[in-house]
């Protein structure tokens, strides 16, 4: 049998002092061999993207390697000096990162970065790198070669930039490809794309690929064999088959059981129940360029007739484009409609101005992706809590009282008030941002794919804590999410976008089970994971 790729051996890696924990990784050993791909799975600050970082050479100053061997084709990559690595990275391993919009350099067109890496690591002439990065953009399937390398990065889409990402990583062909969390923020059919994609170049090439992803559809769908990590220690590790579907580790067991399956948790609306907000005709057009670029529409809501009823929870789901995110920021008036109407328990509210606007702001309100760009960093949690009752009249000493009740409604002790965001955990800080939306006290809640960063078993907890503050506030909830099993898990109704346009909608389990139109059926077939029971008994 061949020596493996990558095989790391009871490595151990510090933290700085004053860390909850005194190692991010203590004593991890496992291999990566040639045409296979492992994936390292486990929560936020489970030791993960540290193994990674380590192996690329790129671990940050505070955290030093204290034991252990990482060898790549037998050669210690912890004894390799700064020139070493750099000739190593892109010749024999290569990395693709979780945002490819942070990893690109948005100054440069997207063909200049390819090329700077056959550029600095090989001596062909400029004639030859085009063609040769020409051909790669073609290889990993991106349309119209010649475009996509004029291209900036911000002209191009998630899954475009993701794929420019997958050209620069394997266009020196290394024997090690490390991807993290590459897949996290694209919709199910792109990121069915990139997976297809990764597994059939890592087959065509023999390259050994690690993979790291929280999300265990992901795992299913790619990998070979599972290393699961807790807190630094590796808890289990075997073939995917085996670890997915009959693991030994209660760790293991937890993070599967909160996995959210792919069927309907939540009973339909009765049609009954009042509406709460409503759309009629809503359009809405971006218009880019000017003068001197040339003018260009680009039409992102199309005669969107929406219903949402009043205490239910409202799924809008659809790929990256469709509308959903615009059509969020219509709801809640954060840009306004090019046209149609827009009802807030049956009162016009789509051009509202003034002191109306701002009564409707208390009214709805929004929870964002990511919750540490939400967050003002240089004020304290508590801070931003108090700050919408404040504007809306509340008396300080009333607003910090319902902002310590919310803190304990979102499961966060009240003294954490005083903390600032960076102190908290990704989980924590959407909790923080849930209390802040609820300090105003609204009717309709809009959550802008508010878990979909998130490892699997906080997840659950906020999809928990959402159903649960639902049912004690009976507040109507708007939730835009790119997963189909959140959408199922959460969801009473569904609403499925396409280009703009709603093309169906209806119960959760009549819209999954018996989808009427073409493109919902593509969604549920990319699902990753789609079919597979993550260690439940069927």
């Amino acid at each position: 049998m061949s020596a493996p790729v990558l095989a790391v051996e009871k490595l151990e890696v510090s933290l700085p002092a004053g860390a909850d924990r005194a190692r991010a990784v203590e004593n991890v050993s496992f291999s990566v061999n040639a045409g296979e791909v492992r994936c390292l799975v486990g929560e936020s600050g489970s030791g993960k993207s540290i193994i990674a970082q380590t192996v690329m050479g790129l671990l940050p100053r505070n955290l030093k390697t204290t034991a252990g061997h990482v060898l790549l084709n037998g050669e210690n990559l912890l004894q390799a000096g700064p020139e070493r690595l750099r000739r190593l990275r892109g010749e024999k391993l290569a990395m693709i990162f979780q945002e490819p919009m942070t990893a690109l350099n948005p100054i440069m067109r997207c063909g200049a970065q390819i090329d700077e890496l056959l550029a600095q690591h090989t001596s062909m002439a400029p004639a030859q790198r085009r063609a040769r990065v020409l051909q790669m953009l073609e290889h990993v399937r991106l349309p119209d070669p010649a475009r996509i390398h004029a291209a900036y990065p911000h002209q191009l889409s998630g899954g475009q930039r993701q794929r420019i990402m997958i050209a620069m990583a394997l266009i020196l062909k290394p024997a090690l490809l490390i991807a993290d969390e590459p897949t996290t923020a694209l919709d199910v059919t792109t990121q069915a794309e990139i997976l297809g994609l990764i597994r059939d170049l890592q087959r065509e090439h023999g390259t050994a690929v690690l993979f790291i992803t929280h999300d265990f559809g992901v795992v299913a769908d790619i990998a070979d064999d599972v290393s699961v990590l807790c807190l630094g220690d590796l808890v289990e590790s075997g073939s995917a088959r085996d670890v997915l579907g009959s693991p030994r580790h209660p760790y293991t067991r937890m993070l599967l059981q909160a996995v959210p399956e792919l069927v309907s948790r939540k009973p339909a609306t009765s049609s009954d129940a009042p509406v709460a907000m409503r759309t009629r005709r809503v359009n809405k057009v971006f218009v880019t360029g000017g003068w001197l670029g040339g003018r260009r529409e680009v039409v992102a809501a199309q005669d969107v007739d929406l219903e949402v009823r009043r205490a239910e929870t409202l799924g809008i789901v659809g790929e990256s484009g469709s509308g959903k995110s615009t059509l969020a920021r219509i709801l809640a008036r954060l840009i306004d409609p090019s046209s149609g109407d827009i009802e807030l328990d049956g009162a016009p509210v789509a051009r509202l101005r003034g002191a109306p606007a701002r009564a409707f702001r208390r009214k709805v309100q929004v929870v964002f992706q990511d919750p540490y760009r939400s967050l003002n960093p240089r004020r304290t949690v508590g801070a931003a809590i108090v700050e919408g009752p404040l504007n809306f009249g509340a008396a300080r000493e009333e607003a910090w009282r319902r902002a310590q009740e919310l803190m304990q409604l979102v499961r966060l002790p009240a003294h954490a008030l005083q903390r600032y965001p960076h102190e908290f955990s990704g989980g924590q800080r959407q909790r923080i941002c849930i209390a802040r939306a609820l300090a105003v006290q609204p009717e309709v809640l809009i959550a802008d794919e508010a878990v979909s960063a998130l490892d699997v078993s906080v997840q659950a907890q906020i999809l928990e804590l959402l159903d649960e503050i639902q049912q004690r506030l009976r507040l109507t909830i708007v939730f835009i999410t790119h997963d189909l099993r959140v959408a199922a898990r959460i969801c009473n109704r569904i609403v499925v976008m396409q280009h703009g346009r709603i093309v169906e909608q209806g119960p959760v389990a009549q819209v999954f089970e018996q989808p009427r139109e073409v493109y919902t059926r593509a969604l549920i077939n990319a699902a990753p994971g789609k079919g597979f029971a993550f260690g439940r008994t069927a």
